[in-house]
């Protein structure tokens, strides 16, 4: 396994470039070092079969690892049972963009606490967690496919890295996602060194075993927060807020990690993805 590199949507400069169309991504991406991306459905699956097809082909024809993110309306905390079952058609639905985009990575938000308990709506989204498992497994959707759950950055989400690791033990197809500018918010600028990286990883390992700790999902920004969480994304320029990606590089080079690490800074996503791989490798090559 390799690490991969990428941005989660185009940056600025892409369209800066000339380039109008996600299907001239590959190429373009290919062409500067990078070799994964990630396609939000963030708003919906607002995307024909046709199109999906075409995307898939093109990433898969330049060796760009393509992953996926649901949409933002996922809930498995509401305790409204319609509104569940809403959340498991995002499911299906994306499985099935899954399969016709060749891509093996689907990244959800776990739900919020809303007027809950926040240790009841962790214990609603487990238990429902544990039975749509079941029922995928049961009709062979998932093979070899991963629903990545991912670290949130307000403290009314649920999503704290341990409260993803220990989601991700109730089925071997849940795979976490590491969103280290989300830790950071909720940890108020905590995250900023390698035994703070560590105390993460060992407890993946512990909790999930070498294959899926080495191989988890990341994304990975600086982000402004308050007092109540991540107020928005920045670029690697910003001096005021974390993280700053040396601690992390040099967790990965410590412990060998191959991650999938998608950048989402505002509109410089690609640069700052080119700049993570390369301070890696300055600690890989130690």
């Amino acid at each position: 396994m390799e690490i991969k590199f990428g941005p989660s949507g185009n940056s600025d400069s892409f369209y800066a470039e000339g380039k109008k169309n996600t299907l001239e991504a590959p190429k373009w991406l290919k062409e500067k070092g990078l070799n994964a991306f990630e396609y939000s459905f963030g708003k919906g699956y607002l995307m024909s079969s046709e199109t999906a097809v075409k995307l898939g082909d093109a990433f898969e024809n330049e060796n760009i690892t393509l992953s996926l993110h649901a949409p933002y309306f996922i809930n498995f905390a509401n305790p409204n049972e319609e509104m569940y079952e809403k959340t498991k058609s995002y499911f299906y639905t994306g499985i099935k963009f899954m399969n016709n985009m060749k891509s093996n990575r689907l990244i959800f938000h776990p739900g919020s606490c809303g007027k809950q308990d926040r240790d009841d709506a962790v214990k609603l989204i487990d238990l429902r967690m544990r039975k749509f498992c079941e029922e995928l497994n049961s009709d062979n959707l998932l093979n070899n496919l991963f629903l990545c759950p991912e670290t949130m950055g307000k403290y009314m989400q649920i999503g704290t890295w341990k409260e993803i690791i220990d989601l991700c033990t109730i089925d071997s197809h849940l795979l976490p996602t590491f969103d280290f500018g989300h830790i950071n918010c909720v940890m108020q600028g905590g995250l900023n060194s390698v035994d703070e990286y560590k105390k993460i990883f060992d407890y993946c390992f512990e909790k999930l075993g070498e294959e899926r700790t080495k191989n988890c999902h990341v994304h990975f920004s600086k982000i402004q927060y308050s007092s109540k969480g991540e107020i928005k994304h920045l670029t690697f320029e910003d001096q005021t807020y974390g993280p700053n990606f040396e601690p992390f590089a040099e967790t990965i080079a410590l412990y060998n990690l191959t991650p999938h690490i998608l950048c989402e800074s505002k509109g410089t996503m690609a640069e700052d993805a080119i700049t993570m791989k390369e301070i890696c490798k300055k600690f890989i090559d130690k």
